[in-house]
């Protein structure tokens, strides 16, 4: 048997192949481990799985040259050190099975290719071994494959982990939680059609037996803009078109909603109502079902969906001017919906829409409200009921994930995996306030993800006793503090600026920007920049500069986004609630704290610094997703696009701090183990410490000392082309090992087979020997038997039956009964029949009678119906003639015809005059007068009524069958025969003597027709008969040697007949 190697759907996996069982992966006993090293040989093809081999690790292009090559060959995961690099293919590649999951579980992280999978195992066994904290960080483009990466980690946990012991209650919410943060928080946008419009951070609890046993959700800045404003081609959130296209009848009557999105103002900006790739209704149905397993009641649904459909309702509130141009409700049908839906008081309501309380001097105003400011004050309440109900749905869901063993013991021992899936920096043509907190977000974290890196080298460094080198970085610091500083900071500055008094505005704010933090390096406006510069900086703008490139800001909206104010008298009505929902979304102790609330910036950046918090006091890990193209089309690599997100997923500058030491680092036993065949010394087995037989290795294979380290338990290799010369030599090496092994493979395989092939023949003809013995023992056995019975009944063959004789007896029988069926008779004819012993004579004579009777049965059935009257006339011809006329035997073998004569010999006149009778029989026949017996020929005819003698065309005399009284034929071989007719009177015919050639035949069909079968007389000597009126005449016979007929001298016919058989 050949080893055989076989690519899987990644390019990079071994299998085995037997050409008589199927493929087994090569991991573990049941093959070769397959490294990640092992497609550095292929590297020309599908590059490094690892940049931090790159050759040219600072070069932009080569780094994206090594993606193509990847992405081209459907591998779109790469690993920079331990962060993993995602390029979504847009396309299902089928490596998300259990199969795929069953690989990489239990692996070593460098044991097998790329792989979210790989990610999500090494977390998941670092928490179980040393029992920290771990976090998954989630970044990128809007569209790169975040929330898919999410959603395929949450499902190895799911698949793989151990069922906790209250069942897996817990891991179907943590599923099901997916889909419903995905209808209230996604949105379809120009990049994406399933785009999270909110940052996520997932706490999923592990108890000490490594199962999931709770979980825990922080949402961040929801974009409750979407609520009121769409883009050109993008929607609002999806949970609205899944409610209208799925919602049952009688649930969207209760709503008053109708089915068309575009009958809703919040749903139709977009003009992008249908997409092709989402279906909505079945989606609503995934979410209803989802609501279920988080613990929705009934009731919540309701609730839930009456605040879905009360935001639809609020679009479609319409204001009019009165006369002092003061905004009045015109649409009073959907201001009843609201009232029913959110379960509050319609004047109220419709007060709080058109006027603006205002509290001066401890007394309460209402200020009416223009048409602007009355849509201000509607889109403003959506947004708020909007993103308050979002939160409030995160809460519900938490309380569902939470521990229901909190209290127990063993909670103590629980550790925390977080998955964040976090907005990636973003930088579009027209940048906002909420471009400006996603991009400070990716500030931080890069600031975190680099100290965490450094730390995590370093460290690595320190324990294998290596010098620490220190890495020239940029340091992204400056920036975040440029936005985050107390007093000095961006934020800082806008929150003075929405809190003072007086009118403040957007380009106030930028004034007071530009007198602040004029002199920063990574700040700049209109007004501080330089001539040239001025040219791509507008008057409202400014720009600064990230550690992934320059943004630039509009101000536009800063304020009012900062501020997100609702006025008092819409939150007050909405405290007043009786929607139970929105009783708790709408506290009332927000309406006596006379403190200001946060504002948007201000929560936002505590957030983020909480969240620092959590993922500083947690191991992380890292996975960089990028978008191939915009058009979301499988294989298209846009090489524009990709540098762009390179640059701002800051991968360059991780990847330049990982190769800032040394490229390749791995474990003495990982490094011996596969590199061992390169050296005499080593090969094929080394008997010291690892440690020890690395170095020998290492000289052998002549490594410069400026090209490696040893470490305490790892070595260090510098350069990639180090490592690469070091594969390329073992792919040559493997080739002679390859043909050893295969040799000695070979031989032994055969000897074993031929010693099993030995050791089974051997088995084989024992047994059969010994069946053969056996067999031959039983059959001799039995003859002795059988012998012995025979001899003592044939003894006593003529005494009674008897236990004895019955065995001889019932042979006897039995032989007589086989001979006799071999030796029936064949026909009726046939009269042989076996004797039969003594005892079986009667039995023999039934059966032969039996056997008689069944052959004459069959023939009888087996004849047609002509043969039946062929032989039914033969059987009465014999009755009359057999024994008694001379040229009887003659004529038994030649067969009886219906008719010797022809239609057409037979004159019309005669078939007119015969009229309806048909005829049965007709031959040609001699007539002999009475008088002087002169021949006459004539035609004999049977009708079924009587015998009728024609003369050519005329009917010379009609015999009825009832006037027929006999028949009269001599015993020799002549034909004469004579018809006596009764006669009544003296005018009427006598007798008619006839002769014909077949006489035999047409005597047996004269009797037969006329029923004078017992009438037929054969005479010896003469016969006399009746000639005319008191006139008899006489036929004379003699024998003699030929026929003559004559007229004797007596007046007699004289006949003389030759005898043809002797009686």
């Amino acid at each position: 048997m050949a080893l055989q190697v076989e690519l899987v759907p990644t390019g990079e996996i071994i299998r085995v192949v037997h050409p008589h069982r199927p493929c087994k992966l090569a991991l573990g006993s049941d093959g070769v481990r397959v490294t990640m090293e092992s497609a550095l040989t292929a590297r020309d093809r599908v590059g490094v799985q690892d940049f931090v081999l790159l050759e040219n690790f600072t070069s932009e292009a080569a780094f994206i040259e090594n993606l193509r090559r990847r992405f081209r060959e459907n591998l779109i995961y790469t690993y920079i050190g331990p962060v993993l690099v995602s390029v979504n293919p847009y396309r299902d590649l089928q490596i998300y099975s259990r199969q795929h999951m069953e690989r990489y579980r239990g692996v070593s992280f460098y044991e097998v290719p790329p792989h979210l999978f790989a990610v999500a195992d090494t977390v998941y066994r670092a928490l179980r071994t040393e029992r920290r904290d771990q976090a998954v960080m989630i970044s990128g483009e809007s569209g790169a494959g975040k929330t898919e990466a999410t959603k395929r980690l949450l499902q190895f946990y799911a698949e793989t982990c151990p069922a906790p012991e209250r069942g897996g209650a817990v891991r179907d919410r943590l599923l099901q939680s997916n889909p419903v943060l995905e209808a209230f928080g996604n949105a379809k946008t120009l990049r994406n059609d399933n785009s999270s419009r909110f940052g996520k951070y997932m706490d999923v609890q592990f108890d000490f037996k490594g199962a999931p046993v709770g979980g825990h959700i922080l949402s961040y800045l929801l974009e409750k803009s979407r609520v009121v404003h769409q883009n050109h081609g993008e929607r609002n959130f999806h949970v609205f078109y899944q409610l209208l296209e799925g919602g049952e009848e009688e649930t969207l009557r209760r709503l008053g909603l109708e089915r068309n999105p575009q009958s809703y103002l919040y749903l139709v900006k977009g003009q992008c109502a249908k997409v092709s790739s989402i279906n909505d209704k079945s989606d609503w149905k995934v979410v209803r079902k989802a609501l279920t397993v988080i613990d929705f009641t009934e009731d919540e649904v309701e609730d839930l969906l009456s605040i879905v459909a009360s935001v639809l309702h609020l679009g479609n509130i319409h204001f009019a001017a009165d006369e002092e141009s003061n905004a009045q409700v015109t649409t009073e049908n959907q201001l009843k919906y609201l009232t029913r839906l959110l379960s509050v008081e319609g004047s109220t309501l419709r007060e709080a829409l058109t006027h603006r309380k205002i509290i001066a001097k401890g007394e309460e105003l209402l200020s009416p409200l223009n048409l602007e400011q009355a849509a201000y004050a509607r889109d403003a309440l959506a947004k708020a009921v909007y993103s308050r109900t979002f939160t409030w749905l995160v809460g519900k869901i938490n309380r569902s994930l939470a521990s229901k063993d909190a209290e127990s013991p063993s909670w103590r021992s629980t550790t925390v995996l977080g998955l964040l899936d976090i907005y990636g920096f973003e930088v579009f043509q027209h940048n906002s306030f909420e471009q400006f907190c996603i991009n400070y977000c990716n500030e931080k974290l890069q600031q975190l993800f680099i100290e965490l890196t450094l730390k995590s080298e370093q460290e690595e460094y320190e324990a294998e006793g290596i010098a620490w080198e220190p890495v020239q970085y940029f340091n992204n610091k400056i920036i975040c503090d440029l936005v985050e500083e107390k007093f000095k900071g961006i934020i800082s500055i806008l929150d003075e600026e929405c809190l003072r008094p007086g009118e403040a505005t957007d380009l106030t704010f930028l004034e007071k920007l530009e007198d602040t933090v004029k002199h920063h390096p990574h700040f700049l406006t209109h007004k501080l920049a330089d001539q040239r510069t001025r040219k791509s900086l507008g008057r409202g703008e400014f720009r600064l500069l990230h550690y992934a490139g320059e943004v630039t800001y509009s101000v536009t909206g800063f304020l009012d986004k900062n501020n997100d104010l609702l006025f008092r008298n819409l939150k007050e009505t909405m405290c007043s609630s009786k929607n139970p929902i929105m009783s708790q979304c709408f506290d009332r102790s927000e309406l006596s704290d006379k403190k200001r609330p946060e504002t948007v910036a201000t929560q936002f950046k505590m957030s983020l610094l909480q969240l620092v918090e959590i993922l500083q006091s947690k191991e992380p890990a890292y996975v960089r997703c990028i978008k191939p193209n915009d058009a979301k089309q499988p294989g298209r690599f846009d090489e524009v696009l990709i540098r762009h997100q390179v640059k701002y997923l800051g991968l360059m500058e991780n990847l330049r701090v990982r190769r800032a030491g040394f490229a390749y680092r791995r474990k003495y036993e990982a490094f011996l183990q596969r590199y061992k065949s390169l050296c005499p010394e080593t090969w094929p087995t080394w008997a010291g410490r690892p440690q020890d037989g690395v170095a020998v290795l290492v000289r052998h294979l002549g490594y410069k000392p400026e090209e490696y380290k040893m470490g305490r338990t790892k070595i260090f290799i510098r350069f990639p082309k180090t490592l690469f010369a070091t594969e390329d030599a073992l792919e040559v090496r493997r080739q002679s090992l390859a043909t050893k092994i295969q040799a000695a493979w070979r031989g032994f395989h055969w000897r074993q087979k031929f010693l099993r092939v030995k050791r089974s023949a051997i088995c084989i003809q024992s047994w059969w020997r010994g069946t053969l013995g056996r067999r031959k023992a039983t059959k001799r056995k039995w003859a002795a038997q059988t012998i012995r019975r025979l001899i003592r009944g044939f003894i006593l063959r003529h005494a009674p039956r008897c236990p004895e004789n019955a065995f001889f007896l019932d042979h006897v029988r039995t032989s007589f009964l086989l001979n006799l069926r071999r030796q029936l008779p064949r026909n009726v004819l046939d009269t042989s029949w076996p004797t039969p012993p003594p005892a079986l004579r009667e039995a023999s004579e039934l059966l032969r009678e039996l056997c008689i009777k069944n052959m004459v049965w069959k023939y009888c059935r087996s004849i047609s119906p002509e043969w039946k009257q062929q032989l039914q006339q033969k059987a009465v011809a014999s009755e009359i003639f057999k024994g008694k006329k001379d040229n009887y035997p003659q004529s038994v073998p030649r067969l009886f015809i219906s008719t010797r004569l022809g239609a057409d010999e037979i004159s019309s006149r005669v078939l007119q005059a015969l009229g309806s009778e048909p005829i049965q029989y007709a031959v040609p026949v001699v007539k002999y007068d009475r008088k002087g017996y002169k021949p006459r020929s004539r035609q004999l005819l049977l009708t079924p009524n009587a015998v009728v003698i024609v003369e050519d065309a005329k009917v010379k005399q009609r015999i009825d069958y009832a006037n027929l009284t006999g028949i009269s034929v001599s015993s020799l071989s002549d034909s004469l025969f004579v018809l006596h007719v009764q006669r009544e009177d003296n005018k009427q015919k006598g007798d008619v003597v006839l002769q014909s050639d077949h006489v035999i035949e047409t005597l047996t069909k004269t009797a037969i027709s006329a029923d004078r079968v017992n009438n037929v007389n054969i005479n010896q000597g003469s016969i006399t008969f009746a000639g005319g009126p008191g006139r008899d005449g006489t036929i004379d016979f003699t024998p003699g040697s030929e026929l003559l007929i004559t007229k004797a001298k007596n007046g007699h016919l004289a006949v003389v007949a030759p005898r043809l058989n002797s009686r």
